[in-house]
């Protein structure tokens, strides 16, 4: 009879024991699969309100007011153009996009619009200053994966304007229209339009958002400044930055940078979500402490009785000439079973659990992680086979000749 036999006619013959000690790995591993499936997805939520929230934190001029957040930049004060600079100088982690912005009202026909002047991101790439600097620090916090951090694939869309409060190209003669201003005026992409006694050609209309960006044109930023007579300077820098770091250290680092600004953010929004994650976080740690202590502690109960309920026959085994190592396996594979076992039914309960309530936890979908499924097994194993290595190692050293002697 070899070894695996007579550990599978063990588990068959008493199972009690070992189905309750393994109760307790089932219940750790369901609850630590389960959360961690409910933070992944709810990270990966921040990171999408994050980028559809467009730019989360503003540099402000220091008497500017904020009344509405999106409408920050439309008022008299100026901040000069060089703070942008000094951001990409420092390069601060979190950074994905710099947009500085100048502001003005502009009329067209018998309507008043906002002329709003922006510095495409292709800009920063050719300005003969920053061409040393690494633009967009890809070191972030802890939100690479969530938010999909680091700068993105460039698109020469008008619509960034919409999702990210950023454009790639624009050029001096060009403007991109709001949803409102077109309907008012009925321009359409492609045609002219005279803004302060220039021309310009129309490259896109915006999608409606419902904003104060649908009754405005944007237009070069140094093309606003020349028009305007208003010199190097801009009304606010909206910065899109990582949601860790937008909620965490990127702000005190840029009032420090620039004390003769304001910066702020949308902070009760960000750290209420980055909050809520990392309590989840914490609490799935907390889950596996749990799981280590009780389950081991139970899984070693479990082996442990059962080492001295089988001590006569344990010494019988060794007086036939089993060596200690063959006897400790007895007890490791046993131990080997019920992790397996256990932590397998507790990681497919835990992901259908996530999978069906966590709309409910979380307010977003949750899709299936195998890997975190099996590192759950896997740490379901370790604690098992940790907790019966004391037992297993007692019942190498049984002595046969004094299992006889009991009665």
């Amino acid at each position: 009879m070899n070894l695996f036999t007579l550990v599978w006619k063990e588990l068959r013959e008493r199972p009690t024991a070992l189905v309750t000690s393994g109760l307790a790995v089932l219940l750790g591993v369901a609850a630590l699969v389960a959360i961690r499936h409910v933070v992944s997805a709810s990270e990966g939520e921040v990171g999408r309100q994050m980028q559809s929230l467009g730019a989360n934190v503003l540099i402000l001029p220091k008497q500017a007011s904020l009344q509405n957040y999106y409408a920050a930049d439309m008022q008299q004060h100026t901040l000069p153009e060089s703070h942008v600079s000094r951001v990409l100088l420092e390069s601060l982690p979190g950074v994905e996009k710099l947009s500085p912005k100048l502001s003005t009202t502009v009329r067209i026909g018998e309507r008043d619009v906002t002329l709003t002047g922006i510095l495409p991101q292709s800009e920063f790439q050719t300005a003969a200053a920053w061409q040393s600097v690494k633009l967009f620090s890809t070191k972030h916090v802890g939100c690479k994966k969530a938010a999909s951090c680091g700068p993105k694939t460039p698109s020469d869309s008008p619509d960034t304007l919409v999702t990210e409060r950023a454009i790639e190209q624009l050029k001096d003669d060009e403007v991109v229209i709001g949803a409102d201003v077109a309907e008012a005026t009925q321009i359409k992409p492609g045609t002219k339009l005279s803004l302060l006694g220039e021309q310009f050609r129309v490259l896109g209309v915006l999608p409606r958002t419902g904003t104060v960006d649908d009754s405005r044109i944007f237009a070069h930023l140094h093309t606003v400044q020349r028009l305007t007579k208003a010199g190097e300077v801009v009304s606010a820098i909206e910065v899109l930055g990582c949601c860790e770091d937008a909620a965490g250290q990127l702000v005190p680092q840029l009032s420090e940078l620039l004390p003769d600004a304001k910066v702020v953010t949308i902070s009760h929004v960000v750290q209420a979500q980055v909050g809520v994650n990392r309590l989840m976080g914490n609490m799935s740690l907390f889950v596996t402490a749990i799981l280590v202590v009780v389950g081991g502690a139970s899984v070693a109960g479990a082996i442990a009785a059962n080492v001295r309920d089988r001590r006569r026959e344990v010494g019988t085994l060794m007086a036939l000439g089993a060596s200690p190592g063959y006897v400790a396996s007895l007890f490791l594979i046993k131990a080997l079973c019920v992790g397996l076992a256990a932590g397998t039914v507790g990681a497919v309960l835990g992901m259908v659990a996530a999978v069906w309530w966590g709309p409910q936890w979380a307010a977003t979908a949750v899709e299936p992680l195998p890997g975190l499924t099996i590192t759950a097994v896997g740490v379901a194993l370790v604690v098992s086979l940790m907790a019966a290595y004391w037992p297993a190692r007692r019942a190498a050293k049984v002595d046969p000749c004094l299992c006889f002697q009991e009665v």
